[in-house]
């Protein structure tokens, strides 16, 4: 499975190698590039803006976001616009689950 990972601090990239190990394609992003570019080197596949990632990923679409919590709803702006109907994505941080929950709803909405 090609999985997209946005968001490489401890805990992203930690989990981006752990897909890895286990055989998942991750295709990353991140705020800024150093850490995509050490994902590269083991393995990952790297992107230079949220439209080259979004475009390295198939149909319907796994994201997963481990970014903190307070920048979520900002991450969900960016990303939204390029979701189709059966795509799916993760909040894997620390939001509080209610949250999560409103958002889910209002991504439904969307479509």
């Amino acid at each position: 499975m090609k999985i997209g990972m946005i968001g490489l601090g401890r805990m992203g990239a930690n989990m981006v190698r752990r897909l890895m190990k286990d055989g998942h394609e991750c295709v990353v992003h991140n705020r800024s590039q150093g850490p995509v570019e050490q994902m590269v080197s083991e393995g990952a596949i790297g992107s230079i803006d949220l439209n080259d990632f979004i475009s390295r990923l198939e149909t319907p679409r796994v994201i997963w976001m481990m970014v903190p919590a307070a920048t979520v709803d900002a991450m969900i702006e960016k990303v939204s616009p390029f979701l189709e109907r059966g795509d799916i994505l993760i909040d894997g941080g620390n939001s509080y689950y209610k949250d999560d929950i409103q958002r889910s709803q209002d991504l439904a909405e969307k479509g």
